[in-house]
């Protein structure tokens, strides 16, 4: 499945639920968001089928996202499911950790590949004041029962000025204690994320450089991997940028998204795409859905604008718990 401007199109990231165990405040006001009615989510059953329609699309590989992913009930049950495809090579999740430890068992046994925790600091009082709870302890440990089941981990951090400027020698430093990718994700103006200052991939990478030696960089993977890696030495793990504001990598984008209400997003810059919903629910077959949905692909923006001025109806208005990391 190719976009109009020829991009293999084989990645899905589904959100699967908009409520969240945190309130990170560059993700969600700390009064929180009006959380969507039952009726309005996509069942389980309507989530397989959106990923088997787009299984034989050429979708390989699926990330499931929130709000936060494991507060879904069964989730378990619909990675075993969507495991079960011929087509499905790679499962992933995105996840503040929380709730991963005593889940990990059951989510390896069901099929997932690769966990990546989402964490801004080392610090237990710093993390309480970016996410709004003290629980810092639960995701170090999930951390290491990832690591002990033999899971990739990635672990996401997004600094700004505001709320962990300070914190990331640190936290880079967890990739030379443990067997994990510390990646530094440039802070995009979305929702809440408008009210912070991110900083630049460049600026993180000269500081690093200063604290544990000059860094040389890991060789290239795929054409469609998002994040350029570096090694350190004595590091066991790399450090990773992804740098959506000075370095636009829209290029060699291969995904789409689904979001938890159902809509088929082609760009997280932008509010566009196709309503699976109604079709789902309309009882459309899985050719017409199909069909649907390669034209929607089509018409998948060529790049983001977040530096940019845009005219706000194009612009998505909803915070990123209500998009789908």
């Amino acid at each position: 499945m190719k976009d109009g401007f020829g991009r293999e199109i084989d990645y899905l990231r589904i959100s699967v639920t908009d409520k969240c165990n945190l309130r990170c405040q560059y993700c969600m006001p700390k009064q929180g968001v009006d959380f969507m009615p039952h009726e309005a989510v996509l069942t389980l059953e309507e989530i397989f089928r959106v990923v088997r329609i787009m299984e034989t699309l050429g979708v390989r590989k699926l990330r499931f996202t929130g709000g936060e992913p494991l507060v879904r009930k069964n989730l378990v049950k619909l990675i075993s499911d969507v495991n079960s495809l011929a087509g499905i090579e790679d499962i992933a999740i995105t996840t503040n950790g929380v709730l991963l430890k005593e889940k990990m068992d059951a989510l390896k046994n069901a099929g997932l590949k690769r966990v990546n925790i989402s964490l801004d600091t080392l610090d237990r009082k710093v993390f309480e004041r970016i996410t709004g709870y003290d629980d810092f302890s639960r995701v170090m440990e999930s951390i290491d029962a990832a690591l002990d089941r033999g899971m990739q981990v990635k672990i996401n951090c997004v600094p700004s000025r505001e709320l962990n400027e300070t914190e990331i020698e640190n936290l880079a430093g967890l990739a030379s204690e443990k067997d994990v990718d510390v990646r530094f994700i440039e802070l995009m103006p979305i929702g809440c994320g408008k009210g912070f200052h991110g900083i630049p991939s460049e600026e993180i990478l000269n500081r690093l450089d200063k604290r544990y030696g000059t860094a040389r960089r890991a060789p290239d993977a795929k054409k469609s991997e998002t994040a350029q890696y570096y090694l350190f030495e004595g590091f066991q793990g790399r450090i990773g940028f992804i740098s959506p504001i000075s370095h636009k990598f829209c290029n060699a984008c291969n995904r789409v998204r689904l979001t938890v209400e159902g809509q088929l997003k082609l760009c997280l810059h932008y509010d566009n795409g196709i309503e699976l919903k109604p079709l789902l629910r309309a009882g459309k077959s899985d050719d017409e859905i199909r069909e649907r949905i390669m034209e929607a692909v089509k018409k998948k923006p060529e790049a983001h604008a977040f530096s940019e001025k845009l005219v706000k109806e194009k612009e998505d208005q909803r915070k990123m718990v209500q998009i789908g990391g």
